[in-house]
C-alpha cells in the first residue's frame, strides 16, 4: 500500500504553529524533536493515533525564499482540505477557539465547506463530505 504520509507546511514559529494546530484546530501533537543543527521534527496530525492519516510536518521557514511562502505555499488557493463527521461541531468549535471562516458554511452536491485560514493565512476547506 502507498499513501502520502506527510506535507510539510512551512511556519515562522514552530510554538506558534503547534499551538495554533493543537488549539484552534484540534490536531494532535505526533512528535516533537530537537535536531542537531538546531531545529526540530514537529508533526502534527487531524486523526487519532494509527489512522492511517496524512499529517503536517511543521517546518521553520530558512532564509528569505522560504519565509517569502509563508501563509501562501499555494498562490491564494484553497492548498489543505480538513475532512470532518460533523461539520456543525467543528465548525463551531474551530469558530470559538478564534479560527478565521472567510465565508460561511455552504452546502455543495459534495458536501457542506467553508474555506478558513490558517494563522499564516494558508486557504484550507472544512469538508464534510457527503454521504455515499
Amino acid at each position: 500500500m502507498r499513501r502520502v504520509a506527510l506535507v510539510t507546511l512551512v511556519v515562522d514559529d514552530y510554538d506558534e504553529a503547534v499551538r495554533f494546530y493543537t488549539e484552534a484546530l484540534g490536531f494532535r501533537l505526533v512528535e516533537d524533536a530537537a535536531r542537531p543543527d538546531g531545529s526540530r521534527w514537529v508533526v502534527v496530525a487531524p486523526g487519532p493515533p494509527g489512522d492511517g492519516g496524512t499529517a503536517l510536518l511543521l517546518a521553520r521557514a530558512k532564509g528569505d525564499t522560504q519565509r517569502a511562502r509563508i501563509g501562501d505555499q499555494t498562490g491564494g488557493r484553497v492548498g489543505f482540505f480538513l475532512h470532518t463527521d460533523d461539520f456543525s461541531r467543528d465548525h463551531a468549535r474551530m469558530r470559538s477557539a478564534g479560527v478565521t471562516f472567510l465565508e460561511e458554511p455552504r452546502h455543495e452536491p459534495y458536501g457542506t465547506v467553508a474555506v478558513f485560514q490558517d494563522l499564516y493565512g494558508n486557504r484550507w476547506d472544512l469538508l464534510q463530505p457527503a454521504a455515499d
